[in-house]
């Protein structure tokens, strides 16, 4: 298990995890929506252990409803032992059934995953309409999958 997720002491599969770092309420609630999902498959902290999710920030605070795919993927890598592909970039927040939720702003974060050389985008399928905004130079450089449930994500963001 990675250093500085799980620490021994506390049995988080009972209790809360810890969230530090800037962030706002809905980044919070996307941690533990994340959590009851992951739960949900039958992936749970080992007893003994406690989840300590955080988010370094710098100066700049963290809010939005977009990472629920991420966190779900990243939990799931933690907690099953599979190592997440790290060539793929993903946005799109998570309902408690597994459903992946439209987000805002995929231009924005489709030019920067280009701009930062990613080649393949996990995006919530509700937001297929938004892909007309994106030059197209950057989608034809780009591999994008519209995602609408956390199975699909995980076939797709873990090896």
């Amino acid at each position: 298990m990675g250093p500085g997720l799980l620490s021994e002491g506390r049995d988080a599969g009972e209790g809360e995890p810890t969230i530090t770092g800037q962030l706002g309420d809905v980044m919070k609630e996307s941690v533990k929506i994340a959590q009851s999902v992951v739960a949900g498959r039958g992936l749970t902290v080992p007893e003994g252990h406690h989840l300590h999710v955080h988010f370094p920030a710098g100066a700049v605070p963290k809010d939005g409803p977009s990472a629920g795919v991420t966190l779900v993927t990243a939990l799931t890598s933690l907690l099953s032992d599979t190592p997440a592909r790290p060539s793929v970039a993903m946005t799109g927040e998570i309902t408690l059934h597994g459903r992946v939720l439209p987000i805002g702003g995929v231009k924005q974060k489709l030019l920067a995953a280009h701009h930062a050389g990613v080649k393949e985008v996990l995006i919530p399928k509700a937001n297929r309409a938004d892909l007309d905004d994106v030059p197209d130079d950057v989608l034809a450089e780009l591999t994008v999958h519209l995602v609408e449930t956390a199975e699909q994500v995980l076939a797709l963001a873990l090896v």
